[in-house]
């Protein structure tokens, strides 16, 4: 399976309110029609979220027990949305701090993955899914992201993987969000602005996903 990334990206890391003044702040509040959630001035629109719940659904049709890897308890929508205001506030983060990701460094992070997998695309790619709800079209954004928060967690001083590394970049990211203002709408449940996740996850996505990958049957 897919080794949770010590650093965060999966803080890896966005569904949509109009951007106001009156949206300045991280939280659930009031939201204009057809927007999932607002982050900043960028707004994520239901129909975008919408789009990419039906990619991940589609492409769970095409591998075995599928519907259960992703969807199993209802809250995909959800899901997807956190990740998509994640990598909203993780990508404004990482311009805040300088930093920047090359088309080589993400193939390089994509490559290290993948030889966990004996260089098979296809399994990396159902891990993926399965774990993480990314879809072929987004893996290479997956990697990007995986990338900018590794390279945070250096700029605070932390080793990417260590718990203090991973706590310094959360709350890092958590005040990129305060600072943005993030508005989600309560038909997809409350922002957790400590966590920087949508809902009571227990493992936020932005902190919980590794460069490496460890194979299906466990084995490295």
């Amino acid at each position: 399976m897919v080794r949770r990334r010590t650093a965060a990206v999966s803080i890896a890391a966005a569904g949509l309110l109009l951007a106001s003044p009156a949206l300045t702040a991280c939280g659930s509040g009031p939201t204009h029609a057809g927007a999932a959630a607002v982050v900043g001035d960028h707004r994520i629109t239901v129909s975008a979220l919408q789009s990419r719940v039906d990619e991940v659904r589609t492409a769970e049709q095409k591998i075995p027990q599928g519907a259960q890897l992703v969807d199993n308890s209802g809250k995909l929508p959800s899901q997807m949305l956190s990740m998509l205001v994640q990598n909203e506030v993780i990508g404004k983060a990482a311009r805040d701090a300088g930093v920047t990701v090359s088309a080589g460094e993400t193939q390089q992070d994509h490559a290290l993955a993948l030889q966990q997998f004996g260089g098979n695309e296809a399994q990396l790619d159902q891990q993926l899914l399965a774990q993480y709800g990314v879809v072929p079209s987004g893996i290479d954004d997956f990697f990007r992201t995986n990338v900018e928060v590794n390279k945070l967690i250096t700029q605070l001083g932390y080793q990417p993987g260590s718990d203090n590394g991973n706590a310094a970049v959360v709350a890092a990211i958590s005040r990129t969000a305060k600072s943005l203002g993030v508005r989600i709408n309560p038909r997809y449940g409350a922002w957790d602005s400590k966590k920087a996740i949508i809902g009571n996850a227990t493992d936020p996505w932005v902190v919980d996903r590794t460069p490496a990958v460890t194979a299906a049957d466990g084995s490295a």
